[in-house]
């Protein structure tokens, strides 16, 4: 009788968290800036409708309002990297693909702000994004932990 009971029940049984240990301590670090900037990003919507001046940077790109194309851009991005924090946090099964994604458009916004950026607004310096120095070794260490994330069994 124990073990029919015992049968029925394991269905609800959760397996233990196992695919956080893949990450390192610095992107579990990151995950919960990301996670946190995912709100402040919804907040600077909100708070821009009663106060005119809302300060958003990312990347090179800045802005003094967040009902704009830069800010709505911005906060579009926020919105990326809070989600891709969530999916890792809570080690969703398409977190490494949405995860090497997030790594790619970061890097090319960033070579988009260090070459196009100056130009485009007609100021006459260079200004190299220490952004890049992180992206780069994140997308190596998502694209590396990628296959045991996917085949990953439950215990």
């Amino acid at each position: 009788m124990e073990q029919e009971l015992k049968g029925h029940f394991d269905e609800f049984e959760k397996p233990a968290i196992i695919r956080r240990k893949l990450l390192p301590w610095w992107i579990k670090v990151f995950c919960w800036i990301f996670m946190f900037m995912a709100i402040c990003a919804i907040g600077s919507l909100i708070t821009n409708l009663f106060v005119p001046n809302v300060n958003l940077s990312l990347y090179g790109f800045s802005t003094d309002t967040a009902y704009s194309g830069t800010g709505l851009f911005i906060i579009a991005i926020m919105l990326l990297k809070g989600f891709v924090a969530y999916s890792l946090w809570f080690e969703k099964p398409n977190a490494i693909m949405i995860a090497k994604i997030d790594a790619l458009v970061g890097i090319a916004i960033c070579v988009a702000s260090l070459f196009i950026l100056p130009f485009s607004t007609g100021k006459d310096h260079f200004s190299f994004r220490l952004e890049i120095l992180l992206l780069i070794p994140y997308y190596m260490k998502v694209n590396k932990i990628e296959y045991e994330w996917d085949n990953l069994e439950s215990i």
